[in-house]
């Protein structure tokens, strides 16, 4: 089974949090599975700027992207961030290997709007770098951070980037660890299993907003996209991985209708 696992920035804030869930990856990225890791860091970079004296504009919930961000986005998403998560995967005795989006075009991308600076869409995904490495038994880890035929560097949303590898990896399950429990409907409980349709109506009738309307977006893109299931599951929890993995129910699972 080929899964991708979504790590969001905040889990990996803490060392505590990053050695843990790098270690109930490492367990499960065993044969049969095939398991690819795209991870954010949009707290890190936050911090990284800051202490530069660089203040992060936000519009739409996108950062705006100049070229002294785009050094930053190398330095922390491509650098620091990933390198401190593969180093934590080797030490959970996982055969990791540090990409981003720019490796072989892996993830190609065209500006989104020009008053974002180089904030960018995915718009085609060669799936070739992670069907070779998952193939040898190694664990690709890719940055958010894309690129294009001519050269240019984009800023890439870590769930856009998520779904892109998982569309071009022709992923069977796409887990997005989140620091939440799973979506919530309009009475507050956590819905156990969502339609495309049902994501739609949630976000119609304003009961998912903001980020959670962000990662229902993305399911919504990679259930199109061919995808087989979606899951977005409390990334906190103790042994949350091996049980998304053993195919029990945690958070909410995104399917196709009917």
């Amino acid at each position: 089974m080929k899964v991708l696992v979504k790590l969001g920035g905040t889990l990996l804030d803490t060392p505590d949090s990053r050695a843990r869930l790098t270690g109930e990856i490492a367990r499960a990225a065993q044969p049969p599975h095939r398991v690819v890791v795209v991870h954010g860091g949009g707290k890190q970079m936050t911090r990284f700027l800051a202490e530069r004296g660089v203040e992060s504009r936000f519009v739409d919930g996108l950062r705006v992207t100049t070229p002294e961000v785009v050094d930053a986005l190398l330095k922390v998403f491509a650098g620091s961030v990933n390198h401190e998560l593969v180093a934590a995967f080797v030490g959970a005795g996982a055969r990791a290997v540090g990409l981003s989006g720019i490796d072989d075009a892996l993830v190609e991308a065209e500006q989104l709007r020009p008053d974002l600076g180089a904030v960018g869409r995915p718009v085609r995904s060669r799936p070739e770098v992670l069907d070779l490495l998952t193939g040898g038994g190694f664990l690709p880890v890719v940055a958010c951070v894309a690129g294009d035929r001519q050269g240019a560097i984009y800023n890439v949303n870590a769930d856009q980037m998520a779904v892109a590898c998982a569309a071009g990896f022709r992923a069977d399950r796409l887990f997005f660890l989140t620091d939440v429990e799973g979506v919530r409907g309009a009475g507050g409980a956590v819905v156990g299993s969502l339609t495309v349709e049902d994501c739609r109506r949630l976000i119609r009738d304003g009961v998912a907003t903001g980020g959670m309307q962000a990662k229902l977006n993305a399911s919504i893109t990679a259930i199109e996209g061919g995808v087989g299931q979606v899951v977005i599951a409390p990334g906190l929890r103790q042994g949350v991985v091996a049980r998304l993995f053993s195919g029990e129910h945690v958070g909410t699972r995104v399917v196709q209708d009917g």
